[in-house]
């Protein structure tokens, strides 16, 4: 019987939360995909491990007997896995196409330093050319980026949600207002994204809530000053995530919400081929951090 720590830790996980909807939630990954895993794990071990109930899920006596002995395990992982981070000496190269501000880094320093006092994180400023600010030519180990996405062998967590608004210039028509929809924009001339950035580029210009209307592009953006100075200088508008609203507010610059767009989501991402102990434990603490958070709120 060869049975994988992920699958005791995704065990674990239902066993606590006692909803594969609530742990899916907790390990950020689909509730198909844990269903399947939990099935899979009750094949290998050759024993049902949860009651199935119309309204809940409880453990077998099988479940039972198993819990503490997956939490030793785990916990003993747990425990070799910061004794290899403690030694380490590496350099972790986070990337970004913003900086993830939100208070998030200080808390994702504080945790790693306490794990690996002697690691050096360097963060490295990405392209918004790049969909994947630094993954694809391997520049980079982890990378904070927004949404969407290539899948795998990429793969990410969600580490924000957060409206859009519009960047105006102070003396736009549109500058009054708290609040606008997207049918107030249709007209009005985009700065864009380079085209390298494929679906990046189109989410920015919301093509998908344009009704087939193609966007007026009045120019191409790659970083966030020269978004600044095109905007102030009415040269176009541009969407922004919520929580980038501190880098335009400086004077010369409005920025309504769009009520009727998806929101934007800021992920942590990495590729799955080049993990290393010390990415993974980087990748986890943004995840309690980010489960930390949402049990407050």
């Amino acid at each position: 019987m060869d049975v994988h720590l992920r699958d005791l830790r995704y065990f674990v996980a239902v066993a606590e939360e006692g909803s594969v909807t609530a742990a899916a939630q907790r390990l950020f990954i689909s509730q198909p995909a844990l269903s399947k895993q939990i099935r899979s794990l009750e094949r290998q071990v050759k024993t049902p491990l949860f009651e199935r109930l119309p309204r809940e899920i409880r453990l077998t006596a099988a479940g039972q007997e198993l819990l503490p002995h997956a939490r030793a395990l785990l916990a003993g992982w747990t425990a070799a896995e910061r004794d290899l981070v403690r030694t380490s000496t590496s350099t972790l190269v986070v990337g970004m196409h913003t900086s993830p501000g939100r208070g998030l880094l200080p808390l994702i320093r504080e945790g790693l330093l306490a794990l690996c006092p002697d690691v050096d994180l360097e963060l490295r400023q990405q392209p918004w050319s790049d969909r994947t600010a630094g993954l694809a030519d391997q520049s980079v180990d982890v990378t904070f980026a927004w949404s969407p996405q290539p899948g795998r062998p990429h793969r990410s967590i969600v580490l924000s949600r957060e409206p859009r608004l519009v960047a105006l210039p102070r003396g736009h028509r549109l500058a009054g207002r708290r609040r606008v929809r997207m049918a107030d924009l249709l007209d009005e001339p985009f700065l864009a994204l380079p085209e390298s950035a494929g679906p990046l580029r189109d989410f920015w210009l919301a093509v998908e809530q344009r009704d087939g209307r193609p966007p007026r592009i009045a120019g191409v953006i790659n970083d966030p000053e020269s978004t600044y100075e095109a905007v102030t200088s009415g040269v176009g508008v541009c969407l922004l995530a919520a929580g980038n609203a501190p880098i335009f507010d400086r004077g010369g610059v409005v920025m309504p919400e769009v009520t009727d767009l998806p929101p934007a989501e800021l992920v942590l991402a990495w590729d799955e081929r080049r993990m290393t102990t010390l990415s993974e434990t980087f990748v986890r603490l943004c995840a309690e951090i980010v489960a930390d958070r949402a049990a407050v709120a």
